[in-house]
């Protein structure tokens, strides 16, 4: 029994995870390691989320206007191990701020922002360091 439960807490960590990957998987195309992965989707099915187009994002990177396609439109994100990556609500690094650090956040609309708000779709700057 001890067995199987070895073999099925990844499978669970995995779906709990969705299709974003694990701290250490957040790599580029060629296998090079990144600070974080920025997502333009998420789902309320967690197994569908971090999906669609990406942002890829190394240490760093200094962003205080995110691109016109991205800015308002990140909707989970992944940090890689012993990174961390710094956002803002407004530009140039205005507004709202929040640390995230290594490990996926699928849904950013669970993420609070101040009293009402979220950061669902309303990173506008960026900076991301590893250590």
């Amino acid at each position: 029994m001890r067995a199987l439960s070895l073999c099925i807490l990844p499978l669970l960590a995995t779906l709990a995870m969705g299709l974003c990957p694990a701290p250490a998987d957040v790599k580029d195309a060629d296998g090079n390691k990144l600070c974080a992965r920025l997502y333009a989707d998420d789902s309320p099915y967690y197994d569908e989320c971090c999906a669609g187009d990406f942002l890829d994002v190394k240490s760093g990177d200094d962003v205080p206007y995110v691109p016109l396609k991205w800015n308002n439109h990140i909707s989970s994100l992944a940090v890689g191990t012993r990174c961390e990556l710094t956002v803002w609500s407004k530009k140039p690094k205005e507004g709202n701020t929040k640390k995230f650090t290594a490990g996926a956040q699928p849904r950013l609309v669970e993420v609070k922002r101040g009293l009402l708000g979220d950061w669902d779709n309303v990173i506008s700057s960026y900076y991301c360091k590893c250590n």
